[in-house]
């Protein structure tokens, strides 16, 4: 009897999961199975229906090419500071608001309206706002401190997206934070208070374990949205002065569109592809090991 249970239990199973198994076969299994024939093979627009296998030609060029390594530091580099700062400022709002916002949880919902915004439409406002000739930004910081700065020089592009990237993505880590701080118990701050624990003490040896977990996920879907950030920088500034905002999406579809380089640039996507992999590899196994 328990087995027959078992067995029909099994089966039900499979056929809730059955529509799920195939759209993940169909939208996700199959873009990856022709992307992985792409990649080892000599492709252009005009033969996509019947490309010609190379081996590992394409990675090789992609991995050899100065551009992939300077979009590849670049998104790295990008990613590991925009990542740290919006961590780093959304821990601090969500710990100093939470009296406020314990009040007031209506007031949450205004901070989150920056990323109600796209991407592409935030890009395209900071273009207009920071242009070196009509925009208003510079426009004021001239006629009030004699200073006319160029937001998006070679020299300080790279800041200035970072300023950009944190502004929209914090409140991000902000809800996520504020959701972890708000879950721990208000009996473990009663005990503290009766402990004669200060304040900073608490927060250190106390609340800030308890949100490690929390803190290791922000922290790494923050990374990989930086590294492979794409529609804000093309839609700013493009690859930059010199390809110096190049990021690696960006790479790829310059690789892609512009160069008809198809191989490489599908190879350059796999390569993400795996980098990502191996990023969420290793963190799973840190928290895997912090919980043992």
């Amino acid at each position: 009897m328990t087995a027959g249970m078992s067995m029909t239990q099994r089966t039900e199973w499979a056929v809730l999961a059955t529509p799920m198994v195939a759209f993940l076969l169909l939208f996700l299994g199959l873009p990856t199975i022709l992307n992985l024939i792409y990649s080892v093979s000599e492709v252009r627009f005009e033969t996509l229906r019947s490309p010609t296998l190379t081996g590992l030609q394409n990675y090789a060029a992609a991995l050899s090419d100065p551009a992939f390594w300077r979009a590849t530091w670049f998104s790295t580099r990008f990613a590991v500071v925009t990542a740290t700062l919006q961590c780093v400022i959304g821990l601090a709002l969500a710990i100093f608001l939470h009296p406020l916002l314990r009040e007031r949880s209506w007031a949450v919902g205004i901070l989150m309206m920056p990323l109600m915004v796209a991407p592409a439409l935030v890009g395209l406002m900071y273009r207009l706002v920071l242009h070196e000739f009509v925009g208003p930004v510079p426009h004021y910081a001239y006629a009030f401190l004699g200073w006319s700065p160029s937001f998006l020089s070679g020299a300080t592009v790279f800041w200035t997206l970072v300023v950009i990237e944190s502004l929209q993505w914090t409140p991000f880590a902000f809800l996520l934070f504020h959701m972890a701080y708000s879950a721990i118990p208000a009996e473990l701050r009663e005990a503290g208070l009766v402990d004669g624990a200060g304040p900073f003490d608490f927060l250190r040896f106390v609340e800030l374990p308890l949100m490690v977990p929390t803190l290791v996920i922000a922290f790494f879907i923050r990374f990989i949205d930086g590294f492979r950030v794409f529609d804000n920088i093309f839609v700013l500034v493009g690859s930059g002065p010199g390809g110096s905002t190049a990021s690696l999406s960006i790479y790829i579809y310059e690789s892609f569109f512009r160069q008809g380089a198809i191989g490489r640039a599908v190879a350059a996507s796999v390569i993400l592809f795996i980098t990502s992999f191996a990023v969420l590899w290793v963190l799973t196994r840190l928290a895997a090991r912090r919980k043992s």
